[in-house]
This record gives C-alpha cells, structure tokens and sequence, in this order.
C-alpha cells in the first residue's frame, strides 16, 4: 500500500509536459501487477491527470458514492468519462460497482436515489451499503483504517461486508483463482 502525499501534486505538474503521460501508472504497475492479486488505487473525486492515470491502468472502477442529488450527477460524468478512457486509452476498463456510501435509512432522498441507482444499474449495484457512521469519519483522524479504529462498528461490518462481496462476484464472474491473476482497480 503505497499512501498518497503532497508529493502526488509535484507528480502531476511533471507529468503534464510527458510524453504518454496518460499510461505512466500503468507502465509502472506492469513491473510489479503479477506480484499482487488485487491494486487498489484511490482517485480524488475529481477528473484530473493523476486520476486519468489510474483510470488508463485500471481493469475495474469501484465508484462510492454518497445517496444525494448532486453524487447523481456526478455519477452521470464519471460513466462518460469512464467510456472515453474505455475507447481512447484503455478498453479492458469496466465499472465493477457502485457502492453507496454515507447511507442513511430515515433520509427520504437518499432512499430515492439508491431506488435510482438500481433502477439504472441494476447488478452494478453492491447490495453492501455502507451507513453514516461517525467512527467511520473518526478513523482518519487518528492514521487507521475503520477495522483497526473500531472493527465492532456499523462502517466496519458494512466495509468486512463489502470485502466479502467483491470476493464473491469475482468467483461469480469466473475470474481465474486469485493465485494466477491479478486485478487493478481505480476507485474515484
């Protein structure tokens, strides 16, 4: 697991004048992808060259997302981003999933939009949903991950939760036993 740092933005300022910028993480992860069974890499929320990198080296992209109006939208950009990396840079890209994240089950709206998003997305849908759980928000704050901060929490099930699953359609899907592949995923 390789941390991100202020040492990310330098990186994307440099790589703005390269040749082939868009295929440097992929590039990079070639030399070492059949040593892991899965590469998670985390994106920002937003389109940017590092971003773009990591969607260019990805097989899959696990998108959370928050049950509100405006994550609907941004949704929406991220599938047309997503098909334009698909056609232009890197046509192994998919979307795996799509997890909802900061649910919360007395929020009208946020059941509307889980409603929407399995109308639209059907399987896609991770039926883990991760709830609005302040030790979640706490975790960081204090350098661990939820399972070490609190692994008996609502957001540390629901994340053991969503571990299990993504196991589970990957030996649905028929993917080969995990000691003869490996996986590269960009979540944004």
């Amino acid at each position: 697991m390789l941390p991100g740092s202020a040492d990310l933005t330098a990186a994307e300022i440099k790589l703005m004048d390269a040749l082939a910028r868009e295929h440097r993480l992929r590039e990079a992860l070639q030399r070492v992808r059949e040593r892991y069974h899965y590469i998670l890499i985390d994106c920002p929320p937003s389109l940017n060259l590092l971003t773009l990198n990591a969607l260019t080296a990805a097989d899959g992209v696990l998108v959370p997302m928050q049950c509100e109006y405006f994550a609907l939208e941004g949704l929406s950009a991220l599938m047309n981003t997503v098909n334009a990396v698909k056609q232009r840079l890197n046509p192994r890209l998919e979307i795996d999933g799509i997890l909802r994240t900061m649910y919360d089950v007395r929020n009208n709206l946020g059941n509307d939009v889980s409603a929407q998003l399995l109308e639209h997305f059907g399987d896609k849908v991770f039926r883990t949903m991760i709830p609005r759980n302040v030790r979640v928000a706490e975790a960081p704050s204090h350098g661990q991950s939820i399972v070490e901060y609190d692994r008996s929490s609502r957001g540390s099930i629901a994340y053991l939760g969503l571990a299990g699953e993504v196991i589970r359609r990957e030996k649905q899907h028929g993917a080969p036993p995990l000691s003869d592949s490996s996986r590269t995923e960009a979540s944004t």
